[in-house]
């Protein structure tokens, strides 16, 4: 096919696919009109039986949470099908990172991005762990903070300083964390059934003070087995993909 026919038949699926997804959002109700009930039941209910104060997360990790689980182990099969097939590369010859495009270099970190990369190590870190921890009482959960985790280790890389990074983060501990993650919360699930409960009912001691770290049971353990996964699941893919950088066919 020619450039001019591709180009063409690019135009015409693009414009469909414009057409149709306008024409979806001529159905949808107006900004603020919710028609249905169920918003309003849970805003009423689920701080008295949840004592989750972040409705959000109470619905995320309870009420719908078998469909979280679901989301989790997307990402966990994501990671785990890129480690598979990129570490079959592992058997090509390790080079130094090199700029493929002609008369070009690659120039180092400059110390001003150094410095801003490894100070903000620390306070990511904290912020990602905070997140992860408090999705019973703020807007956060485990899949926010797992992110803002992952992207401490990724700042020791734009820092310059790659190997750092892998020391870090190594594959087996990646794999180790990330298994732990994704099991320990369909391990939660099961528990509730082995106890004939349903499956993510909340079974943990509640606490008495509505969104208080010790508060809202099953939830704050759960975001934080979401935290660590999606943690070592973006880390382990970031891994991966900088790796082959490193990589050049023997």
């Amino acid at each position: 096919m020619s450039p001019a026919a591709r180009r063409w038949a690019f135009l015409i699926a693009g414009s469909g696919l414009v057409a149709f997804y306008l024409w979806g959002l001529t159905g949808l109700p107006g900004f603020g009109d919710y028609p249905g009930p169920y918003g309003t039941i849970i805003n009423q209910v689920a701080v008295t039986q949840t004592k989750a104060t972040a409705v959000v997360s109470a619905i995320n990790f309870e009420y719908r949470g078998i469909d979280t689980v679901g989301e989790e182990f997307i990402l966990f099969a994501a990671a785990a099908g890129m480690s598979v097939v990129l570490r079959k590369l592992r058997e090509e010859r390790e080079t130094e990172p090199a700029d493929e495009a002609d008369s070009r270099t690659v120039p180092p970190s400059s110390s001003a991005v150094r410095v801003a990369a490894l100070l903000m190590v620390g306070p990511t870190a904290v912020l990602g762990w905070w997140l992860a921890s408090h999705a019973q009482a703020s807007p956060s959960g485990g899949f926010q903070g797992g992110v803002i985790l992952a992207s401490a280790l990724l700042l020791i890389y734009l820092a310059g300083e790659f190997l750092s990074f892998r020391r870090l983060s190594p594959d087996a501990l990646l794999d180790a964390v990330e298994a732990v993650g994704a099991g320990g919360f369909a391990a939660i699930g099961l528990a509730a059934i082995v106890m004939n409960l349903p499956y993510l009912y909340n079974y943990l001691p509640l606490g008495t003070i509505p969104g208080a770290v010790s508060s809202s049971g099953t939830i704050a353990l759960i975001s934080f087995f979401v935290g660590i996964e999606v943690a070592a699941a973006f880390t382990a893919i970031v891994g991966e993909l900088l790796d082959q950088t490193l990589l050049r066919s023997a």
